[in-house]
């Protein structure tokens, strides 16, 4: 292990390191491991109502070996030693609030999420990918609502505010930890409240912690920053730019000059306000999702969005930014690295990947195909019923009266009754079953996806 650059800071629009020597990070979140997403290792809806439809199926005993497998699996030193192979610097590690704070007694924090960080800390930025209340109105923000309620409630950010004291207490000291990104794709729908919390929030870590870079997302999915009026003191300011182009739904990507003129103003939109205050820029999320072997013009899809990938990363080398790519490891939409199709995990588990991708119920990467006649007449009811003038009054605006209809309706209510069909292929399996389940994410039963990966080679200059 190299020795630590000690506490990295901000230098104008450069984060340097206790030497004054420019850092720039480029990394990949952990994707699905302290925090679970649907279409990262393939069940239906929200991370806690899984978790509690594997309860019921396991009982507690089994229910607890096979996480603690799985969780160690997932992210070893084969796994760490991979990551430097293709020229990252810095890993983000997406938390779900739930190993730090328990609903039903929210002042007492957990000491489970630390051990879990623990085993992963190298040069890192702790993102916190949940709220209680749900910070947007996402699957990602495990939830389980369509609202964003954590707005709403005076206790819920003060929880929040409170668990990030007692984190940045734990990794004060620590000069491996790269920062704290407290807000993981916000989604304030009045814009102001988010400033108020990121300031109480950035006080607070403060005063236990006054050394580590606060890496701060903007609104409305880490896309919009026109209701921040200020720059708080020792932060980077964080964009998501994901490109429509790089899924299913949007145009193939040809690297056109339309098409990379697009890209171009995409980004420098989002970045305007870190230009005009000359504070350093964070890609904290993009990257295409890819087709399967099986689908078809896969080869050709893929080559299109690895091209999409590479004029992104391009635009980031010219402006020297720093940048995670979402996402390390999954089942095969975009990781770095995925479950082998042979693996006990993926057989086991495939006839129900094979329905829920048929149902289109992941909002990342669907295919509508054979859905489509199914929510379309609804959607068109409720356009033709509704004023179209109160349609637009629905936060988030981009997502469209569509959106919002398949948020509620797949990703909620379908979502969560096809979470106990999920549960019911674990039942009545053994520990040495369930041991080789979560095996199915060990490095070394995994495949690499090398188009990607040799991209990455590529932009830091490494060669095979």
């Amino acid at each position: 292990m190299p020795p630590s650059r000690g506490y990295l800071r901000v230098k104008g629009t450069d984060v340097v390191d206790e030497q004054g020597e420019r850092v720039i990070l480029k990394g990949a979140a952990t994707g699905g491991h302290t925090n679970m997403e649907n279409f990262i290792t393939g069940y239906p809806g929200h991370e806690h109502e899984m978790r509690a439809a594997l309860l019921e199926v396991l009982g507690k005993e089994k229910y607890d070996y096979f996480f603690d497998r799985f969780l160690d699996y997932f992210f070893t030193a084969a796994d760490a030693k991979f990551f430097a192979s293709v020229g990252l610097n810095c890993i983000r590690i997406p938390m779900n609030h739930r190993y730090f704070m328990d609903d039903m007694n929210p002042s007492v924090i957990k000491p489970e999420g630390f051990k879990l960080v623990d085993r992963i800390v190298d040069l890192t930025i702790l993102d916190m990918h949940t709220f209680p209340g749900g910070q947007n109105q996402g699957w990602h923000s495990d939830s389980g609502l369509h609202r964003a309620t954590f707005w709403e409630h005076k206790d819920l950010q003060d929880r929040a505010t409170n668990m990030w004291v007692e984190i940045a207490k734990y990794y004060a000291g620590n000069t491996w930890i790269a920062g704290y990104n407290p807000m993981n794709e916000p989604a304030d729908p009045e814009h102001q409240r988010l400033q108020v919390w990121y300031r109480q929030v950035e006080k607070a870590i403060r005063e236990v912690d006054p050394h580590h870079i606060l890496w701060l997302d903007g609104n409305t999915y880490s896309m919009d920053f026109t209701g921040f009026k200020e720059v708080l003191p020792n932060c980077v300011y964080a964009i998501h730019d994901y490109a429509t182009m790089g899924f299913p739904a949007g145009d193939r990507y040809t690297g056109s000059s339309e098409q990379k003129d697009v890209l171009r103003k995409s980004y420098e939109r989002k970045v305007e306000f870190m230009r005009e205050h000359k504070v350093p820029i964070w890609n904290g999320e993009f990257g295409p999702v890819y087709a399967s072997p099986g689908e078809e013009n896969y080869e050709q899809i893929n080559q299109q969005r690895y091209n999409l990938l590479g004029e992104q990363l391009s635009i980031y080398k010219q402006d020297q930014i720093h940048w995670s790519i979402w996402l390390y490891k999954d089942i095969g939409f975009q990781g770095m690295v995925y479950a082998n199709p042979d693996s006990a995990y993926m057989k086991l588990l495939k006839p129900f990947f094979e329905k829920k991708k048929r149902l289109g119920l992941d909002k990342w990467g669907r295919d509508d195909t054979h859905v489509k006649h199914v929510y379309d007449p609804l959607i068109a009811h409720i356009k033709e019923e509704i004023p179209e003038k109160f349609q637009r009054r629905r936060y988030p605006h981009h997502w469209g009266l569509e959106g919002h209809v398949h948020r509620v309706v797949r990703e909620m209510l379908v979502s969560e009754l096809l979470t106990y069909e999920y549960a019911s292929y674990f039942e009545g399996k053994s520990m040495e079953e369930l041991d080789e389940l979560a095996a199915s994410f060990k490095f070394e039963n995994c495949l690499k996806r090398d188009g990607l990966n040799k991209i990455l080679q590529a932009d830091a200059g490494i060669n095979e």
